[in-house]
């Protein structure tokens, strides 16, 4: 099974440690939110030189604070300076309250910019030159230096909209707070009919949720309610959380012992996700336990 984890730590050096631990381990991936050092990118080329084989990707580098042209040069230049394959560029519009509260910018056409902003920055990481006029965003006669790797790009698509784009025009997408029943449901066959009706592979869909080995259910639901709120107030992941049958981030996390567990993971890939993205919290008074008994069983399960 295709299991990666959270990316992130203090300092570049513990990244780098995290990192060739988790490539030790068999884990596929490694993915960075977009805070993570204030930016991920910079890091992550240099991980990707102190590592051989595993996908070090961004869930996600938000498209309103950097134009496509910007974002598509620093990812090229990470890739190089990485200098081996397995750069994947996760992006998404982020959120109301963040986009307009927080940065001042219009957010209420976000669906329209994503849309464009993917079209853009997906030509320029294929080399191609952009000539288009946009709503939102306008390239004439753009073309990005070649390439010294291939950068996959993921877009963070949880309505349908995006999911035709991540279908159409990218490598597939990159979830967050969707259960098995959402993946089933909603995701798997809007993305994978966008995809054939573009003449395109079959998409990738990588299935991000909080992961806890704990014998108690109750008490893991507990402290999930209490470490992830936030993603049940905003009106993005309430959608996802809704075509999942779940009221909330506490019942979507995949919370039970290993044999629970271990069941939950295959049910995302019978669902018709095709990478796990497991983000280990904590449960209990011994966090440090907590999180080891977590990572030994994905570490298993890692391995087949």
């Amino acid at each position: 099974m295709r299991i990666g984890l959270n990316g992130g730590a203090s300092s570049v050096d513990k990244m780098v440690e995290q990192a060739q631990r988790a490539e030790a381990d068999g884990f596929s991936s490694l993915w960075y939110p977009s805070a993570v050092a204030g930016d991920p990118v910079t890091p992550m080329a240099l991980i990707g030189r102190s590592t051989s084989s595993i996908e070090l990707g961004t869930a996600v580098l938000q498209t309103y604070t950097s134009h496509p042209v910007l974002q598509a040069n620093r990812v090229a230049a990470a890739a190089m300076v990485m200098g081996r394959p397995g750069f994947t560029l996760g992006l998404g519009p982020s959120h109301q309250p963040v986009i307009e509260g927080m940065y001042g910018l219009p957010y209420d056409s976000a669906g329209r910019h994503t849309e464009e902003y993917i079209t853009m920055i997906s030509a320029l990481l294929r080399g191609q030159t952009v000539d288009a006029s946009g709503k939102e965003l306008s390239l004439h006669g753009v073309q990005l230096q070649p390439l010294a790797q291939p950068v996959q790009v993921l877009v963070a698509a949880l309505g349908p909209r995006l999911l035709r784009v991540a279908g159409s025009m990218t490598d597939g997408t990159i979830l967050w707070m969707g259960n098995a029943r959402s993946i089933e449901s909603h995701v798997a066959p809007r993305i994978r009919s966008a995809a054939a009706d573009a003449g395109r592979p079959p998409p990738r869909i990588v299935a991000g949720l909080p992961v806890a080995v704990h014998d108690d259910i109750g008490e893991a639901r507990e402290a999930a309610a209490g470490q992830f709120p936030i993603y049940g107030q905003l009106p993005n992941y309430q959608r996802i959380l809704a075509h999942g049958g779940v009221a909330g981030p506490a019942e979507a996390a995949i919370v039970g012992d290993e044999a629970s567990v271990a069941a939950q993971l295959e049910g995302l890939i019978d669902a018709g996700a095709t990478d796990v993205w497991a983000a280990i919290f904590a449960v209990g008074d011994d966090a440090a336990g907590s999180r080891r008994r977590t990572r030994a069983l994905l570490r298993e399960l890692a391995k087949h």
